[in-house]
C-alpha cells in the first residue's frame, strides 16, 4: 500500500499529537541480515552490539573512515504514528527498517541530539546522525512517502525517525515506556 500525499499530509495533526514524554514502545524490530526482519516483544539493547541479533555491529558505514558501523546510528528509531500512517497495520511496519518504533514525539525541538531517555531497563541517547530513508524506503513506501518525511516539515517532527545509541545496556519490551532522563 502506497498513499498519496494527500492522505499523508491529512495524518500530520495525529502526528503532532504524540506525547513529548512518556511514549509507549509498540513494536521492536531485529535486523539479522540485509532485507530480514524478526519482530519481538523482548529485546537486549548492548553498548556495543546496539540490540543484540540485529546486524548493525557487521553493517559496513560510508560515514566512517574505516567503513565500520557508524556509532551514532546503533539505533534507528521512528515515530510510531508516523509509521501507521505510511504503512498502514502494525505487520507492515517492519520493512521500514527501524528497531524501535515508539508512540513519542521525536522533533529536533522534543528530543534535540544529546537527549537521553529511559526505556525498560536501558538509557538510549539521541544524536545528530541525520536519518533520511533510502532507496528500499521508497520502493517499499512509495515516492510520495519519501518526499513526505523529507519535507521541510517531515524533517523538523523527524518523520523517517532518529539515529540513537545506547549508553546503558538493558532490556526493553513491547509496552514500555520512554522517559527523558
Amino acid at each position: 500500500m502506497q498513499r498519496t500525499m494527500e492522505e499523508l499530509e491529512a495524518g500530520l495533526d495525529h502526528i503532532r499529537q504524540s506525547p513529548t514524554d512518556g511514549g509507549t514502545l509498540e513494536l521492536i524490530v531485529c535486523r539479522p541480515d540485509v532485507d530480514q526482519r524478526v519482530v519481538l516483544d523482548q529485546a537486549e539493547l548492548d553498548l556495543h552490539k546496539g540490540l543484540i541479533g540485529d546486524s548493525w555491529h557487521m553493517r559496513e558505514s560510508n560515514s566512517t573512515e574505516d567503513g565500520s558501523p557508524h556509532p551514532d546510528a546503533q539505533l534507528n528509531i521512528m515515530n510510531a504514528r508516523a509509521v501507521a500512517l505510511i504503512a498502514g497495520e502494525k505487520e507492515n511496519w517492519p520493512p521500514a527498517g527501524d528497531q524501535l518504533y515508539i508512540d513519542l514525539d521525536l522533533s529536533g525541538k522534543n528530543l534535540p541530539p544529546g537527549t537521553r531517555f529511559s526505556l525498560g531497563t536501558a538509557i538510549i541517547e539521541v544524536t545528530a546522525e541525520p536519518h533520511t530513508g533510502c532507496k528500499k524506503f521508497t520502493q517499499r513506501f512509495g515516492l510520495d512517502a519519501m518526499k513526505f518525511v523529507n519535507s521541510e516539515i517531515g524533517r523538523q517532527l523527524n518523520l523517517r525517525g532518529i539515529n540513537a545509541k545506547v549508553v546503558q545496556m538493558g532490556v526493553v519490551s513491547v509496552g514500555d515506556v520512554a522517559v527523558k532522563v
